[in-house]
């Protein structure tokens, strides 16, 4: 396995879009979260979050070999927010995930405070982020009667 990111510009829009559909389409399908899922999102949506000034979009790639994507929001006094992350299903499983956050928590090195969300039902993604470090900050958003949102944050060490 040899991880990489490559950022991203308006000419990875579609390739994300197409990983994206693919990558939450299961969770859309055992949820039925049509109000939140990203498997629901327009590429008009990605390519507003590509033109955020605040937002930098990687695919991931596995030796030439495009398997997810991971989107970061710069928010003020140091914090960033993971929204979205995704690893194509025929890729889950193998470890990415976990070389993509040590890849960003090394490139964000002034990062005081890192925030993201998952599915609570979804108890292999909620391991990865404790097992990485971040732990619920207590806030949870229903979204229907099959899923809950539930909120993770990291804080980190600051350098000297």
């Amino acid at each position: 396995m040899n991880i990489s990111l490559l950022k991203s510009d308006l000419s990875q829009a579609s390739l994300i879009y197409e990983m994206q559909i693919k990558a939450f389409t299961p969770l859309f399908n055992k949820y039925q979260d049509h109000t939140t899922s990203p498997a629901n999102e327009s590429i008009e949506r990605i390519i507003d979050r590509l033109n955020e000034s605040s937002t930098d979009y990687y695919i991931i790639k596995d030796f030439e070999v495009h398997v997810g994507a991971i989107r970061i929001v710069r928010k003020e006094n140091k914090v960033y927010r993971v929204s979205p992350v995704f690893i194509v299903p025929e890729h889950q499983g193998k470890g990415i995930a976990q070389k993509v956050f040590a890849i960003i928590e090394d490139k964000y090195k002034d990062a005081l405070i890192w925030e993201l969300d998952t599915i609570l039902q979804e108890q292999g993604n909620c391991y990865l982020y404790e097992k990485l470090g971040y732990r619920k900050t207590g806030q949870t958003k229903q979204i229907n009667d099959k899923m809950t949102i539930v909120f993770y944050e990291k804080r980190m060490t600051p350098s000297k």
